[in-house]
Order: structure tokens, then sequence, then C-alpha cells
């Protein structure tokens, strides 16, 4: 006997997984067919059963047709970049304050052991200065470091501490050391999940910038509904608002920046490559959240173009426009004619005659001319009529100021 199936695919898998025999045809699909349209008379449930039925069966094809896995939860990659961020500033604080702390003691042994994992080791060993002769740390400290560290601690200028200082110290070199190897394995961790979840952007960017991307945009599935140009600048949206409130430059990159690929181009390429990784990041976290493909795919095919294009800004190839377009322009040297150049001939110049005026031309310049006539005339006698009424107007003014005066006088003559 077979067994009948309504997919080929679930067919061939049962066949693959469980060595069982499937049938699939036309005559399977109409029996399906029939069975769905008859399911309430062949089951005879209650009506409540039949609801519940029904929405647990849609909740189930609804997860598999979206390939819901707990691989694929990208939650977990925004926190664990979230802490590896704040691991780094708790190192740096952590490192920075035995350095200090211990450098009341030791302050030559800065300038010795530059590794802070490393220094956190040698002063845990170590404790106070003078055991630094007896103890041996080949198992943390290369050679070299190990013979000038004894030599140095012989002759320090650093202040004597209390047993109890160097144990607080130790104390905090133990934390330094176990955030170091908390920090190393959540790194890891992250790699994998960034491998299982996003391949083909990890591919492109690396785990750390993908997964900044990732917490950047919200989520896997934000991201890749992002265009190109978005991705491009994703974590300069400050840099951004300003430049376009103030009609300057916007800027060229943001989290991208800190990629690989941008970080080997020289400075003036940064922006070609950054825009062209931005828009093969956008295809690799599309095929990452939309495909049904496992492992890298995409992400191989694109950074090649990207590096090929690296490879061509960097050595300043030409390429044609037309033509084929892939191959090399060659330029030849010029060189210059053996021959001497042609001298030159006075006698092949063209001279030209003083042109007759036209009567139109002189009709014009008489027009013109009249014009002009009549403007000065008109000029002057309005400048004459101004003159005459400036006169008139003085003769009012003075006499209505003599009979002012006249007026005063009889007022003032006595009676």
């Amino acid at each position: 006997g077979k067994l009948a199936v309504m997919d080929s695919k679930l067919g061939n898998l049962i066949k693959k997984k469980l060595g069982i025999q499937c049938l699939y045809n036309d005559s399977v699909i109409d029996l399906m067919r029939g069975i769905r349209q008859q399911m309430d008379s062949l089951l005879n449930l209650p009506a409540a059963e039949k609801m519940a039925f029904q929405l647990g069966l849609s909740h189930s094809l609804a997860r598999f047709k979206l390939k819901f896995s707990p691989d694929k939860v990208d939650t977990m990659i925004i926190q664990a970049i979230a802490l590896l961020d704040e691991l780094d500033k708790e190192l740096n604080t952590y490192a920075m304050r035995v350095r200090e702390w211990y450098g009341w003691h030791f302050p030559e042994m800065v300038k010795v052991v530059t590794d802070n994992l490393m220094y956190a080791k040698s002063v845990k060993a170590m404790g106070v200065r003078t055991n630094a002769k007896n103890i041996d740390f080949s198992d943390i400290l290369p050679e070299e470091v190990e013979k000038e560290l004894k030599e140095t601690a012989e002759i320090s200028m650093g202040t004597e501490i209390a047993e109890e200082d160097i144990m607080n110290i130790q104390q905090l070199c133990i934390q330094v050391i176990n955030l170091t190897e908390y920090r190393a394995q959540l790194f890891d961790y992250l790699k994998n999940r960034m491998n299982a979840i996003a391949p083909n952007l990890s591919h492109m960017v690396g785990e750390l910038v993908g997964a900044r991307l990732i917490a950047h945009a919200g989520s896997l599935i934000s991201l890749a509904k992002s265009p190109a140009s978005t991705v491009q600048i994703l974590g300069a949206e400050k840099a951004l608002f300003r430049a376009l409130k103030t009609k300057h430059e916007t800027p060229k990159y943001g989290l991208i920046y800190h990629a690989s690929l941008v970080g080997q181009a020289a400075p003036k390429h940064k922006g070609k490559i950054s825009r062209m990784l931005a828009a093969k990041t956008a295809l690799a976290t599309r095929t990452d959240a939309l495909g049904d493909a496992e492992g890298v795919t995409v992400g191989l095919e694109g950074r090649e173009k990207v590096e090929e294009r690296l490879r061509q800004l960097e050595g300043g190839q030409l390429r044609q426009i037309s033509g084929t377009g892939k191959s090399n322009v060659t330029q030849k040297k010029y060189a210059k004619p053996e021959t001497a150049g042609q001298t030159y001939n006075p006698a092949a110049d063209m001279t030209t005659t003083a042109a007759k005026k036209r009567p139109r031309d002189e009709e014009d310049e008489k027009e013109a001319a009249t014009k002009k006539k009549k403007a000065k005339k008109e000029k002057g006698e309005k400048k004459k009529k101004v003159k005459k009424e400036n006169g008139e107007k003085k003769k009012k003014k003075k006499k209505k100021k003599a009979k002012a005066n006249s007026t005063l006088l009889s007022f003032d003559e006595p009676d």
C-alpha cells in the first residue's frame, strides 16, 4: 500500500525519513478536495470543539508558513550585543582602576605590561612587588616581558602599601579576569547566533556590525524592510538631521563604517564602498529574513563584488563605458611628430572693407538726433518754468513779510 499525500514535498520527506512509499496524483487531489468539503459530516464534532480545532489548525499552519523557529528569534542577538557593549565599558573602567590603584605601589609596571588581562593576572599572582623575583609568570607573560618585569620590580619607586590594600586590589583583579572570560564566552555565543539567524549579513559586514544593525533597526524583519540608503546611514541619524537643518553635506555612513571592507578602503573611497556595501547588505538581510535557504548564499557573491570594486578603486584602473565594459582602456603616450608644423601664411588672411551705411540706418540716426534735441528743449523749458514759479513764490513771501512789518509798526506808534 501507499500513503496518499496532498503535498509532493511532504511525500518526499516521508519517504526519505520513514521509508514509506507515498502517492501524489490528480486522483489524490480530488479525494482530498472531497474530504475537505465533507469535513463536518465526517468528523461529527460539536460546534465549540470544531471552532477550537479550526483555530489550532490555523495557528499551526501560520507557524509553518512563517517558518517559526526558536533559532530564528533575533531578540537574543539584540540583548547579547547590548550586554557586550556594556561589558566593554565596565571592563575598561575596572582595568583602569586596577592600574591606577596598583600604580601607587608599582608605577613602572604600566609601561611593562600593556594588556589589561595580563596586568590583572600578574597583580593577582604577584601581590607585593617584592614577590616578583620568586614567582613564575611563564603562563601569563612572554619571556622577555617577564624578565623586564622582575628587573623593574627591584628598582621601583612606588610606595609601600598594607596587606589589606593588596587583598582588595587582588579581588578587583579577579573581577576583571572573570568579566574578560565571560565577555569572550558571550562573543562566541553572539557569533553562533548570528551565523544561525543571519549568515549572509554576518558574511557581508561581520557578526558585531550585523548585530548592531539588527539592534538599531529593532529586528531582522525591520532591517530587511529598510532600503539600502537607510542601511548606509543607520546609526548616524543625529548627524543626518543636523546636516538637513543646516543645509550641509549629509553623512556617508553610520554603523556600517565599522565593517572591515569600509576600513580597508582609502579615506576618499570610503563613501563609495559604504554605498555599495549597504546595497549588498540590504539584499543579504532580505535573504536571511525572508528566504528559505540555509547558510551563506548571496553573501558570498555580494562580498566578492564589493572586494572587486575596492580593488578597482585602489588600483585606479579605467573602465570603458561602452562596448565591453570589463576591458581595460589602453591609453597611448603622446608622441611629438617628427616633421615641423606648418608656418603662418599672411597671404591667406581675409580682410573686410568698411561697409556703407544703409539708408535705413541714416534715417534711424536722424530720428534719434531729432528726439534728443526735442528732449533737451523740453528739459530747458521745464527748468525755466520751475525757476519762474520759484521767483513768484519768493515775491509773494516778500510781500507777506513787508505787510506783516507794516502792521507791527502801526501797533508800535503812540496815540
